[in-house]
């Protein structure tokens, strides 16, 4: 167990300091259209700044309004759809956790009967490593962001910040209505039927709809994929963490497939669509 978790730690580590070093040579070598490099002042009769100079630029100083005004846009969300707008993702996020919904009692017996299979790999994401691992990447971008006096690198993790933030309140109000068991509070051979609504379920521990650590993984890995993507790797990497993240919910019998495909949902949706939003 100590051996994996060691390695994946590396892993991560290794992965992060990879980006920096890559900017680094980039500034070094004075390639200016790179994403994580300052915006470059323009001259008289300059082309158009690129998509990089219309990005979304994040400080201590705006974080709290920039925080309240997208929590705002989130909530406000439904007025979007009234005016028919935004009704093809919604309805296939919606259709895909209905889906999952209806397959989660057919999947998660297989989980539930090969957890002494899974006990070296499940110990690597311990809710509580897990959550440290996600919060290790934006941690990792502002120290290294502070320490190179990257102005990007810091923006970069303030803005995962923000999206990390607004998913998971979202995620809570949603626990506290459906209050739905975890897949591990199911008694052996009972079926993963009628876990909604339990009264006895806490919003911020017991209750399972949706995945907090996948909204948690994918909003931080949309920011920084979002902002390195020319990095051709980074999203690869992140998305990829995210994923296992995920899976390993599952693979835990903290939550159903469907906590985890909606959480991804939402996680991907606030980070790519409000919280990288230019002011």
């Amino acid at each position: 167990m100590n051996v994996l978790r060691t390695a994946f730690c590396l892993a991560l580590l290794c992965a992060m300091e990879s980006v920096f070093s890559a900017d680094l040579q980039a500034q070094n070598s004075a390639a200016a259209a790179l994403p994580d490099s300052p915006t470059p002042r323009l001259k008289a009769n300059a082309p158009a700044p690129d998509e990089y100079a219309l990005e979304r630029q994040e400080t201590w100083r705006t974080l709290p309004k920039d925080f309240l005004h997208d929590q705002k846009e989130i909530w406000l969300f439904p007025t979007q759809l009234a005016r028919g707008r935004h009704w093809i993702p919604t309805l296939a996020i919606a259709g895909g956790t209905v889906g999952l919904l209806y397959a989660d009692p057919h999947i998660m017996p297989y989980f539930a009967k090969h957890q002494n299979q899974l006990d070296d790999v499940n110990d690597v994401f311990d809710p509580l490593i897990a959550t440290g691992e996600i919060v290790a990447i934006p941690a990792s971008l502002l120290a290294a962001g502070y320490m190179r006096h990257d102005s990007y690198q810091t923006g970069t993790a303030l803005l995962c910040a923000d999206a990390y933030g607004g998913g998971a309140i979202v995620d809570l109000a949603m626990k506290a209505i459906t209050r739905r068991e975890r897949p591990s509070d199911v008694p052996l051979n009972t079926p993963f039927t009628d876990t909604f609504f339990s009264g006895n379920k806490s919003p911020f521990k017991g209750s399972s709809f949706p995945s907090g650590h996948a909204v948690g993984a994918f909003s931080v890995a949309t920011v920084v994929a979002m902002r390195y993507h020319r990095h051709r790797w980074v999203p690869w990497a992140v998305y990829g963490f995210a994923t296992v993240v995920g899976v390993s919910r599952v693979s835990t019998l903290a939550h159903f497939p469907s906590d985890v495909f909606l959480g991804s949902a939402l996680g991907y949706t606030v980070a790519r669509y409000q919280a990288l939003r230019p002011r």
